[in-house]
C-alpha cells in the first residue's frame, strides 16, 4: 500500500522520525486497540471523551446513546479529533529525564457523518461487537428496533490520520551509560484473565471457544 503525504495537521512535528503515515501501520494499531478518545469543542468548552470504536475499511465507527451530548454535537459536523494509544513497554533509563514509554498511537482528524440506513447501522453494530470479541455477534441477541433507535453510530474518514511510534531501549546521555542503575524495558502485554461465569447463567451453557482462546496483541 502506498504511503500518502500527511496533511499539515497530521504531520508529526515533535520527533518526526517516529511518525508513520502508511495505512498498514495505522490500521494495525486501530485494529488492536479497544478505546479511543474523542476530542471536540462544545461552545467555549473543549471535551475529550473515551469510547469504544471499530474500523470499517477507510473509516472509524463510534457509537453510543442517541441522548449523548457528544454524539449529538459530532453528528452536526463539527471538527473532531480521535486518538488511540497502545502501551508496549515502560522504558527505564539511567537518568530520570530519559525515562519514557514504548507506544503506538494514531491521531485521526475530520468530521463525522451519521450512519442511518438500517442495514448499514446493523452492520456497524456487528463490527463494533466483533472488534472487541471476534465470534461474539453470532452468539448474542441482535439489537431490536427500540435499541437501534436509542443508539447513534457515527463514521469518520481515515483520510487525515497519522501514527506515532516509539520502540527500542532507553536513550541515555553518553556519559550516563557508565552508571550502574538498572536500565531496560518493562514490557506490557495485553492478556485476558480467566473467564468468570454470570451467576445467573444456566450450568448447561458451556464456555465458548472464542472466549476460552481469546488473545489480543501484535
Amino acid at each position: 500500500m502506498s504511503i500518502p503525504s500527511p496533511s499539515q495537521r497530521t504531520r508529526v512535528e515533535r520527533l518526526p522520525k517516529r511518525g508513520a503515515y502508511d495505512r498498514e501501520t495505522i490500521d494495525a494499531i486501530l485494529d488492536e486497540g479497544f478505546v479511543c478518545h474523542v476530542g471536540f469543542v462544545l461552545g467555549p468548552q473543549p471535551f475529550v471523551i473515551p469510547t469504544g470504536y471499530a474500523r470499517d475499511g477507510d473509516r472509524l465507527l463510534i457509537h453510543g446513546s442517541s441522548a449523548s451530548r457528544m454524539l449529538r454535537t459530532l453528528r452536526a459536523g463539527v471538527d473532531m479529533c480521535v486518538t488511540v494509544t497502545l502501551l508496549d513497554a515502560l522504558v527505564l533509563a539511567r537518568s530520570a529525564f530519559h525515562h519514557s514509554m514504548n507506544y503506538r498511537s494514531v491521531v485521526v482528524l475530520g468530521r463525522a457523518t451519521p450512519v442511518e440506513k438500517w442495514d448499514e447501522k446493523m452492520e456497524a453494530m456487528r463490527m463494533l461487537v466483533e472488534h472487541i470479541l471476534p465470534g461474539r455477534w453470532k452468539d448474542c441477541r441482535k439489537p431490536n428496533e427500540a435499541e437501534m433507535k436509542a443508539t447513534t453510530v457515527l463514521a469518520i474518514s481515515l483520510d487525515e490520520s497519522s501514527a506515532k511510534i516509539r520502540t527500542g531501549p532507553p536513550l541515555d546521555d553518553e556519559e550516563d551509560y557508565a552508571l550502574t542503575h538498572w536500565a531496560g524495558l518493562l514490557p506490557f502485554m495485553p492478556r485476558a484473565g480467566t473467564p468468570e461465569r454470570d451467576p445467573r447463567l444456566p450450568s448447561a451453557v458451556s464456555l465458548p471457544g472464542y472466549v476460552a482462546r481469546y488473545t489480543r496483541g501484535k
